[in-house]
């Protein structure tokens, strides 16, 4: 949709007022909470659909919103793979688009998704398919370490810069000079760190934990999150300033429940990887399976269908897709609080989902971190500060 400019005298106007996205049965508007003053054809809207030559009212400001093609005819990108993805789905393809766009340039690119839904693969393939490929691909997962030592991690450090800090020590941003530097997680960036970080996408230089002087580097930035980075500047916990510089491309992953004509094709190209035989193959993609993946709610999206058919191959079955790790019928969805807001409902459920996935999963492993995080495919620090956080270990 297009962009609208508002004055800064508006006052009823916020930051982030509202957005309009497009989607197969037209435009969707969309205000995190009941904005004053917001208006569509003359009704406050929540959440509507606008129609063509809709009106738009936002405090006294009026805007009439146009749609505007990208991509390929009718505006749908031609694209159906990109690196290891895969898709068929018109909102799957036209994140692809957005990669290729992307992969040409040298501009920040901020991903945004739910678990699982493939960001570490798409920087991946941005990095591949651009001038850098040649060049290092550094991942920095920013909720896998303290403040302390995520900003060595990221800058370095010299000699006797801090308690045990014994020799020099390279930062990631040095190490990945010519390529390109992944900050997985960015929404769980520490505070403290934001303005530094800001800093160096700015003037593209860094100072070690403990010198004095700076460095040129020549680094293409690719950030993931998989909170709402927008949501998170309303509330106040995440710096403004440096999300309009990490988004400078944003590319939005789509949750795999939302485009189940994709499975499909997903799962061929899973069990190829995990290098199932032919008979398992067919077994595996046969009709009335997947149809029962696609009617399937995914919430770990890709990475628990690739956990799934991994499990399929296992037990030499094609399993349902409701049943647990364990081999037990996965628990009923939780009732929606629609009183909440978009964000905080979103937030709230992420929050519980992580809860119960590591707990499951510790118990699956017989509570052996390292064997749990392995088989998750996640860090283990990463692991170790979920179970802090949701009070499962002390």
């Amino acid at each position: 949709m297009s962009a609208m400019k508002l004055s800064n005298e508006e006052a009823a106007v916020s930051r982030f007022h509202c957005e309009m996205k497009t989607e197969r049965k037209g435009a969707r508007a969309r205000a995190p909470d009941e904005r004053p003053g917001t208006f569509v054809d003359g009704v406050r809207w929540r959440l509507s659909r606008p129609r063509r030559g809709s009106s738009a009212s936002l405090g006294h400001v009026s805007v009439r919103p146009e749609a505007r093609e990208e991509g390929g005819a009718h505006g749908l990108p031609e694209r159906a793979a990109f690196g290891d993805l895969v898709a068929t789905s018109a909102s799957a393809r036209a994140s692809f688009d957005r990669m290729a766009c992307a992969a040409a340039c040298h501009a920040t690119v901020l991903l945004e998704g739910e678990t699982g839904t493939g960001k570490s693969r798409a920087a991946l393939a941005i990095h591949r398919a651009g001038t850098r490929a040649s060049a290092p691909f550094l991942v920095v997962d920013c909720g896998a370490l303290p403040a302390n030592l995520l900003e060595s991690e990221l800058f370095g450090h010299e000699k006797g810069a801090f308690t045990g800090a014994i020799q020099r020590r390279v930062g990631a941003f040095e190490e990945a000079d010519g390529g390109t530097i992944f900050l997985d997680e960015i929404g769980e960036l520490p505070a403290e760190l934001q303005p530094k970080l800001l800093r160096v996408l700015e003037n593209r230089e860094i100072r070690r934990l403990g010198s004095n002087t700076h460095q040129a580097v020549n680094v293409r930035v690719i950030a993931a999150t998989h909170r709402d980075l927008r949501a998170e500047v309303e509330a106040g916990r995440f710096r403004a300033d440096l999300y309009f510089r990490l988004a400078v491309v944003g590319i939005p992953l789509p949750a795999l429940r939302e485009r189940p004509e994709d499975i499909p094709l997903i799962a061929e190209r899973i069990l190829v990887g995990l290098g199932a035989t032919p008979e398992q193959l067919a077994s595996l993609t046969a009709p009335e399976f997947l149809a029962q993946l696609q009617h399937a709610a995914w919430p770990g999206n890709v990475r628990e269908l690739r956990n799934h058919l991994e499990r399929c191959l296992v037990f030499q079955s094609a399993l349902p897709p409701a049943m647990s790790a364990s081999g037990v019928m996965a628990p009923a969805p939780r009732a929606v609080d629609a009183s909440l807001t978009y964000a905080e409902s979103r937030r709230r459920a992420l929050e519980e989902f992580e809860r119960d996935y590591v707990e499951a999963l510790l118990k699956l492993h017989g509570g052996k971190v390292s064997r749990a995080a392995a088989a998750a495919d996640m860090d283990r620090v990463y692991l170790y500060r979920l179970l802090r956080r949701h009070g499962l270990r002390s």
